[in-house]
């Protein structure tokens, strides 16, 4: 790597970055793209402490792996605060609150403003700088305007097959101004391509600061913007700054650093050994999740669906639990992975029958969701309690929330490469049986139609 002479751009001492994940697969994918960019990184599913800290003393990154994505304003304003203070005395001179590079969210649910405006308080920077397109994910964000690729099609995101139809908080907007605008008063400012192209991101960027702390989203499409995204975001971090953004904002920080030569010009991480099985549990409904399981259960994959009703039921749950685990169990025995799933896509009579269902439970919709989590999570944790299983899956972000939580997992690392934003990952645990485990926390719409088959094989094409 070449030398940086020029102090502005150098990097400081001790942490560069810390960051809050909105849930628990957004934070891996944050944790993934810096690792491979050669900037070294934890990721803490609860806050940690000095000891913990002082394990990873080496990384350059601290991240926190948080499920505000399906939380509500009034819990954002009780839990955040907390949060983003005990990031910001870590030091790094940005802070940043992780957001789904699809950008879903809602005034009522997942509220991206009002953690911006709870996030500002931090930093007395004169702007809040916003990048979400991320190419290598393809995700683009154009004249303000987000698109997301599906299958090897890219659809503006309101008319995404999944974003578009998420039974939460769907995208009907594609001007990310406008949906945002939505969730807070904050002024929204865009520095956009043909801004970026003409050199003239820099002048946008001083123009547009105020005391007031807009929020400027910088548009990304492309290796140029992006490097332009990561430039403009560094050099004006002052003394320090809060920014809500995708893991675009690592791919934009890291492909600055390398054309300065502070970072590997070639991002790489090591490839995985394949394992005879793995168990997987997915409370994921998006449609690429329902296409993965079957594609898994011609590949020879058990697959075992969980019934909805028993699981909410308070005097059926348990015996639910132990079929499912019991068939588990079994499958690996006999060398066959086994997945335990609550849906097979958006149209699945689960997912369109749930509310009902639920209402049935005497459970809000809401609550329901949270027990399914639960129950796939002690799904999970039996499993591996009464197996040899070592690798494990966990599809759908509110479920690995879950999980992650349940099996008293404190941290994680970067094994090996996967698919874009689902890496593998190294659990740290206080306990034996849970530390050096290897886990992939795969968002819905993540990896391609063989995702099950290529985490057992380790190969990736």
């Amino acid at each position: 790597m070449s030398a940086v002479t020029d102090e502005s751009n150098a990097w400081p001492q001790g942490l560069l970055l810390t960051y809050y994940g909105d849930d628990f697969t957004g934070a891996t994918d944050v944790l993934e793209a810096f690792t491979a960019a050669g900037v070294a990184t934890v990721l803490f599913l609860e806050p940690p402490k000095a000891a913990d800290l002082a394990r990873f003393q080496h990384v350059r990154c601290v991240g926190l792996a948080g499920q505000s994505r399906g939380k509500s304003p009034e819990w954002m304003r009780s839990q955040l605060p907390a949060v983003f203070e005990c990031l910001k005395q870590m030091g790094a001179p940005i802070l940043q609150y992780k957001v789904c590079s699809t950008f879903d969210s809602s005034p009522a649910v997942g509220s991206i403003g009002q953690a911006i405006d709870l996030g500002v308080k931090t930093s007395s920077a004169r702007w809040s700088p916003m990048v979400v397109g991320a190419p290598r994910l393809k995700r683009f964000q154009v004249f303000g305007h987000l698109f997301a690729g599906a299958e090897g099609v890219v659809y503006r995101i309101d008319r995404h097959p999944t974003m578009s139809r998420h039974p939460v908080t769907p995208m009907t907007e594609g001007d990310l101004r406008v949906h945002l605008g939505a969730q807070t008063l904050r002024r929204i400012e865009l520095i956009n391509l043909a801004e970026l192209e003409d050199g003239l991101g820099q002048a946008r960027c001083d123009e547009l600061q105020g005391d007031d702390q807009p929020v400027v989203m910088i548009d990304v499409a492309d290796k140029a913007s992006q490097i332009d995204a990561g430039r403009l975001v560094w050099e004006n971090r002052g003394e320090g700054l809060f920014s809500a953004s995708s893991s675009g904002l690592q791919y934009a920080l890291a492909a600055y650093w390398r054309q300065q030569g502070l970072i590997p010009q070639t991002p790489s991480l090591p490839a995985a050994q394949a394992v005879s099985c793995i168990a997987v549990v997915s409370g994921s409904c998006s449609p690429m999740s329902g296409v993965q399981i079957q594609s898994a259960r011609a590949k020879g994959f058990s697959t075992q669906r969980l019934h909805i009703a028993s699981c909410l039921d308070v005097h059926q749950c348990d015996a639910e639990i132990a079929r499912l685990v019991s068939n588990a169990v079994s499958s690996i025995a006999h060398n066959m992975s086994p997945i335990v799933f609550s849906a097979e896509g958006p149209d699945d009579p689960a997912v369109l029958n749930f509310e009902t269902t639920a209402a049935n439970a005497m459970l809000s919709k809401t609550d329901a969701a949270v027990r399914i989590g639960q129950v796939l999570a002690e799904i999970m944790r039996q499993i591996l309690d009464q197996s040899s299983v070592r690798r494990f899956v966990v599809a759908g972000g509110d479920s690995s929330g879950a999980v992650g939580s349940h099996l008293g997992i404190r941290a994680l690392t970067v094994e090996a490469g996967m698919a874009p934003g689902a890496p593998l990952c190294r659990t740290w645990s206080d306990d034996p049986k849970r530390d050096g485990l290897q886990v992939v926390l795969k968002g819905g719409q993540m990896g391609s139609v063989n995702f099950y088959e290529q985490v057992r094989s380790g190969v990736f094409l």
